[in-house]
């Protein structure tokens, strides 16, 4: 297996911005804009936020108006958001990331990813199509025939949330099955460091990649494993919270991303994650910019299990039953696995009363917690994060 994907990830700096800016400029008149004399112009065009796209979709579904096509797929993300997705080659662009991770012809790819509503599941299938692996297309739940279809089919190779594969792991310990899995390319939450040491103590080489349903993939780990390196099809501003004003390299802010994809080109995308620009370039020979990596979230928008928890879904439970007067999601960790508990305000004292309408509300299952009228802090928070990523 050749070191790059490609050639782009080696171009200089002059190179990538002359053909992002020619690619950037072929898109902005499907979005009414004029073309840009260079790429510092990307900074007047406004923010696409996904508050925005969620009214816009509603008002014009399924995507709002904004220019798509060769749509093979229509998917919905929370929220409701919908996203289109292509059967063109690598149309999310994860086959970069699973070539970094050293997955290519020969690996069989155990894709843990949901194949259901989100597309998650089909962009790692197409990334694995792109770098000529074989797909054990699994989605979630079942770790029984997880574990068995890993050993049986011998797997080389797992996509999925970074904590699913311990499961899977240590369902195989548990069943005396010898798994041959030696590479992981993770997403959709934080890999911790702990548990990529453990995967490192099993002989497994787990990286991770920063993708979204809306832009597909846009940074993502090499082996140097020294920040996330940006993906040769997005431009990436970093800006301050709630503005689409750039900040100083290096310092925080909100990732926006414009997408050159031609079928679903999105224009200053705010993600609503915290991330800074690193300096320099990464040794492994790659020669765009990194991000520090995912830093939290600009808003109280919160990642649990792979989903977003909105503000907007913890209000829709309070509306949703009499009894809740407060509600607030905590998310936290218990050995290496994401749990959420649901602190709701109420005088009832029988939590499973809850666990339903939680889970149907919230698309997650969780630990319910009652407390006493007025023992919610007033704070203004509704999503409270505990998590440590250091």
């Amino acid at each position: 297996m050749s070191t790059y994907f490609d050639t782009s990830e080696t171009r200089s700096a002059d190179e990538r911005a002359a053909a992002q800016l020619q690619a950037l400029n072929a898109l902005l008149p499907a979005h009414g804009f004029d073309p840009l004399g260079d790429l510092s112009g990307l900074s007047a065009l406004p923010v696409l936020r996904k508050s925005d796209l969620s009214q816009r979709q509603a008002e014009k579904p399924p995507f709002g108006g904004l220019p798509v096509s060769n749509a093979a797929h229509v998917f919905q993300s929370p929220g409701p958001i919908y996203e289109p997705g292509g059967i063109g080659h690598d149309w999310w662009r994860a086959g970069r990331f699973l070539h970094a991770c050293g997955i290519g012809a020969g690996d069989i790819v155990q894709n843990c990813f949901s194949y259901h509503l989100t597309p998650a599941g089909m962009m790692f299938e197409s990334g694995a199509r792109a770098v000529g692996a074989a797909v054990l297309p699994a989605g979630t739940g079942q770790t029984e025939l997880q574990a068995r279809a890993a050993h049986d089919a011998g797997i080389t190779a797992y996509a999925g949330t970074p904590d699913y594969l311990k499961v899977i792991l240590e369902k195989a310990d548990e069943m005396g099955l010898t798994l041959a899995i030696t590479k992981a390319a993770v997403g959709g939450g934080a890999l911790f460091p702990s548990l990529r040491q453990y995967y490192a103590d099993r002989g497994i080489a787990c990286l991770q990649c920063y993708a979204t349903a809306d832009l597909g993939n846009v940074a993502y780990e090499s082996d140097a494993m020294e920040g996330m390196i940006l993906d040769e099809g997005v431009i990436v501003e970093i800006v301050t919270p709630g503005t689409g004003d750039p900040v100083p390299e290096g310092e925080v802010g909100e990732l926006v991303v414009t997408t050159l994809n031609p079928d679903y080109p999105l224009v200053r995308f705010a993600t609503g994650d915290l991330s800074a620009i690193l300096p320099g370039q990464s040794p492994c020979g790659r020669t765009n910019a990194r991000i520090k990596g995912w830093m939290g979230r600009a808003d109280q928008t919160t990642k649990i299990k792979g989903m977003f928890v909105r503000p907007e879904q913890v209000a829709a439970l309070v509306a949703k039953h009499d009894e809740i007067a407060r509600a607030r999601v905590v998310a936290s960790r218990e050995g290496e696995m994401d749990v959420m508990t649901v602190r709701i305000e109420t005088e009832a004292d029988d939590p499973a009363r809850f666990e339903g309408l939680v889970a149907e509300t919230l698309k997650l299952k969780g630990k319910v917690e009652l407390v006493a009228p007025g023992g919610l802090p007033r704070d203004g928070l509704v999503i409270e994060d505990t998590r440590v990523y250091d």
